[in-house]
C-alpha cells in the first residue's frame, strides 16, 4: 500500500472535516444551537446525520461480521430498521416530539420527558442512565474503527484508538451539535458511496450475483457440525425455528437493536433539530434510502465473505480472520479488494464511527451537563455550554478506557446490549409522552428505573453470553447463570425487561392517571 497516498486521503479527509466543524463552531452562538443546532437544520443534512449517527462501525464491521457468521438471515434486521427506525420513527414518533419538544422548551431526551411529565427526577435519572450506559455503545463503535485501522495501517490499536478519540473530540467539544450534524452529513454520503461500491466490488469478484449467492447456498454442507447443533441451516437459510442459534438471531440481535432504536437518545434529539413536520417528511425518503444501503449491502457482503475465503484459503470467514468476528470485514477488504478500494472504505469506515461517536459524545454530554449536573450546580454560576463541554470531555475518558478493556468479538452485541437497555427504560416512556395524555409520572419514573434494573439483573445472573464473563453469578451462586432451562439462557433482556417496563407504566398510570401539564400541546 502506498503511504504517501494513504496519507494524502487521510489528510484531505480530516481538512474537511475540521472545516466543517469550524464552520459548525462559527455559527454557534448560544445553547440552542450548541444542543439543536438552533432548530433551523435542513431535511437533507437531518436525514443523513440521523443515519450516519444509527450506522457504525458497529454495523459494518460488528454486524457485516455476525452475517458472515450466521448469514443472510440478517437481513431482517434492514428491514426492521428502514419500518421501525425511519417509516415509524419520522412519521409516528419525530413529528409529535419536535412539535412537543419545541412547545416544552427541551434540547436533550430526558430533558422532553422531564418536562412533558413536569418531574426534574425524570430528566436526572434519565440523564444518568443514558450517561452510565452508553460509554459502552461508544467504546464498541471505537473498537470498530481502531480494527480497521489496526488492519490497514498497522497501527497499534492503542494508538488507533486515541487517533479517533482525539479527532473527534475537537469538533464536538467546539462546534457543539451544528459541528456533529454538519460532518455527519459529510461522512454519511461518503458512507453511502463507499457501501455501493463495496456490494458492486464484491459481487465483481465473485462472479455477478448470480453466481455468488448459488455458491454460498451451495456451502451449506461447509456447516460446522457444533453448529448445525445450535440450528444453523447455511448462509441463506434462517436457522431452525427454536433453536439456539433462532433464538440468538431473533432476540439479541434483530428485535434487540431492530425495536431499541425507537428509543435511541442520540437519534430521538434530531427530531428536534428542524423547524416544522415539512422537513421531517422530506427526510424520510432520504433515510429509508440510506439504512438500506447501509445496512442491507454489508449484511450481504459479509455473508458473501465465506464464498472468497472458501475460495482462496480453505477456510470461513471467522476461521480466516483468526477467530474474531470483529476482524472478518477488514479482512476481507484488504485481501479481495483493490488497493484503491481500501482508501475508499478506510474513508467510509472512519465516516461511519466518527459520525456515530460525535452524537455519542454530544449525548453524553448534554445528558451528565444539561440533564444532572445543572441540576445540583447552582443555578447561574455556570453557563450551559461550559458545564456540556467538560461533561463531554469526561465521557469521551470514560469510552476511551472501556474501549481498551473490552476484549475481541464484541462490537454486535455491544450495540444489541445498549439498543435493548434503551427500549426497556425508555420506550414505554417515550411512547407514553407522545401518546398518552394521562400518563402519571411516578409510573413513568418507575418504568423507567424498573426497565434499567431488570436490563441489568438480565444481563448479569440470566443471558449466558454476559453473566459468564462477568463473573458475579458465579461468585454468588457457584455457577455462570440462573437460567437452567433452554432457551431462558439465550433470550435477550429485552424480551423481558421491555413489558415489565411498559406493564408498570400501565398499571401505574391507570390507577391514577395524570392530567399534563398547561405547556404540552399533543
Amino acid at each position: 500500500m502506498n503511504a504517501f497516498v494513504l496519507g494524502l486521503v487521510v489528510v484531505i479527509y480530516l481538512l474537511a472535516v475540521t472545516y466543517l466543524g469550524f464552520k459548525g463552531y462559527r455559527e454557534t452562538r448560544t445553547a440552542s444551537d450548541y444542543l439543536l443546532a438552533g432548530r433551523q437544520t435542513h431535511p437533507f443534512v437531518m436525514a443523513l446525520s440521523y443515519g450516519a449517527t444509527f450506522i457504525s462501525t458497529s454495523a459494518i464491521v460488528g454486524f457485516g461480521g455476525m452475517a458472515a457468521v450466521y448469514g443472510m438471515g440478517l437481513i431482517w434486521l434492514t428491514f426492521l430498521n428502514i419500518f421501525i427506525g425511519i417509516f415509524l420513527a419520522f412519521v409516528f414518533f419525530g413529528r409529535r416530539t419536535r412539535r412537543m419538544g419545541y412547545h416544552l422548551g427541551a434540547h436533550s431526551f430526558p430533558e422532553f420527558l422531564g418536562r412533558r411529565f413536569n418531574s426534574n427526577k425524570i430528566q436526572m435519572i434519565s440523564g444518568a442512565i443514558i450517561f452510565i450506559s452508553m460509554p459502552l455503545y461508544a467504546a464498541v463503535v471505537l473498537i470498530g474503527g481502531a480494527r480497521f485501522m489496526e488492519s490497514i495501517f498497522g497501527m497499534d490499536f492503542g494508538m488507533a484508538l486515541t487517533f479517533f478519540t482525539l479527532v473527534i473530540a475537537a469538533y464536538v467539544i467546539a462546534g457543539g451539535m451544528k459541528g456533529v450534524m454538519y460532518t455527519d452529513a459529510f461522512q454519511g454520503g461518503i458512507m453511502f458511496f463507499g457501501l455501493f461500491f463495496l456490494l458492486y466490488m464484491t459481487y465483481s469478484k465473485l462472479g455477478g450475483f448470480s453466481s455468488a449467492h448459488q455458491a454460498l447456498t451451495d456451502m451449506v454442507s461447509m456447516v460446522p457440525e457444533k453448529l448445525k447443533a445450535m440450528g444453523h441451516q447455511g448462509w441463506t437459510a434462517y436457522p431452525v425455528f427454536n433453536s439456539t442459534w433462532w433464538w440468538v438471531l431473533t432476540t439479541n440481535i434483530i428485535l434487540g437493536v431492530g425495536i431499541g432504536v425507537l428509543a435511541q437518545p442520540q437519534l430521538v434529539v434530531r427530531f428536534m433539530t428542524v423547524k416544522s413536520d415539512r422537513e421531517l417528511n422530506r427526510a424520510v425518503f432520504i433515510g429509508a434510502l440510506f439504512i438500506f444501503v447501509a445496512t442491507g449491502f454489508i449484511y450481504t457482503v459479509g455473508a458473501l465473505s465465506n464464498v472468497y475465503f472458501l475460495r482462496e484459503t480453505g477456510k470461513l470467514a471467522q476461521e480466516a480472520a483468526g477467530g474474531n468476528v470483529d476482524s472478518i470485514i477488514p479482512a476481507f477488504i484488504s485481501a479481495a479488494l483493490p488497493e484503491w478500494f481500501v482508501y475508499l472504505f478506510m474513508l467510509t469506515l472512519l465516516s461511519a464511527a466518527m459520525s456515530t461517536l460525535s452524537s455519542q459524545f454530544h449525548v453524553m454530554g448534554t445528558s451528565l451537563g444539561r440533564d444532572f449536573l445543572e441540576k445540583i450546580l447552582p443555578k447561574g454560576k455556570y453557563s450551559t455550554m461550559l458545564i456540556t463541554r467538560f461533561a463531554i470531555v469526561v465521557s469521551i475518558i470514560i469510552a476511551m478506557i472501556i474501549g481498551y478493556k473490552l476484549p475481541g468479538s464484541i462490537i454486535a452485541r455491544g450495540t444489541a446490549i445498549f439498543f435493548g437497555v434503551c427500549a426497556a427504560a425508555f420506550l414505554p416512556a417515550y411512547i407514553a409522552a407522545i401518546y398518552w395524555k394521562r400518563a402519571n409520572a411516578k409510573a413513568v419514573l418507575y418504568s423507567i428505573v424498573i426497565g434499567m434494573v431488570v436490563s441489568v439483573f438480565w444481563l448479569a445472573f440470566m443471558h449466558k453470553a454476559e453473566s459468564a464473563p462477568m463473573g458475579i453469578c458465579q461468585a454468588l451462586f457457584g455457577k455462570p447463570t440462573l437460567a437452567e432451562t433452554f432457551p431462558w439462557a439465550i433470550i435477550d433482556p429485552i424480551v423481558v425487561a421491555f413489558p415489565i417496563s411498559a406493564l408498570v407504566l400501565v398499571v401505574g398510570s391507570l390507577l391514577k392517571p395524570e392530567e399534563p401539564h398547561e405547556s404540552v400541546k399533543f
